[in-house]
């Protein structure tokens, strides 16, 4: 259990009109704010403009920002009270993670695009991935096959 350790994810939403500079600027309060209600943050990235799965206060694109930080499970209601009272955040989502800690990465888009294509565990993460489909079509086809064996007999 000592290498397994709980951490929090916060992924939050900026409205898409705001400037570049802004956007740090809020990156830059909530990890203060963060650090002031005593947690520890252990990554912080922003994912860029991207579009909504739907319509969230007349915005159909958001400014992702993925917020990882460990602490007593206090810290984040101050911090979603004040994502909450800001008007340029449009949705946030906290979630208690399991598991080894999140090591950080590097905030340019193309060292981390590098990153992943030479990262084992983007090969392992694809890799898993596969066989669950695969495996998913082949049991299916497995079980129609049964089936029908089972109505001709």
């Amino acid at each position: 259990m000592h290498d397994q350790q709980s951490y929090y994810e916060t992924m939050y939403i900026l409205r898409p009109d705001i400037a570049e500079d802004e956007v740090t600027n809020h990156i830059d309060k909530y990890n203060k704010l963060l650090e002031e209600f005593g947690g520890t943050i252990l990554d912080s990235q922003m994912r860029g403009k991207r579009r909504l799965a739907y319509q969230i206060a007349k915005h159909r694109e958001g400014i992702y920002v993925q917020l990882s930080h460990q602490g007593d499970g206090q810290h984040i209601f101050k911090i979603e009270k004040a994502m909450r009272l800001s008007e340029d955040v449009i949705r946030y989502m906290t979630v208690k993670q399991n598991g080894p800690l999140p090591t950080p990465r590097p905030s340019s888009k193309s060292a981390s695009k590098s990153e992943k294509k030479n990262s084992p565990d983007s090969e392992v993460d694809s890799k898993e991935k596969q066989p669950i489909a695969s495996g998913e079509t082949s049991s299916s086809g497995k079980d129609d096959a049964e089936t029908k064996e089972n109505a001709e007999s």
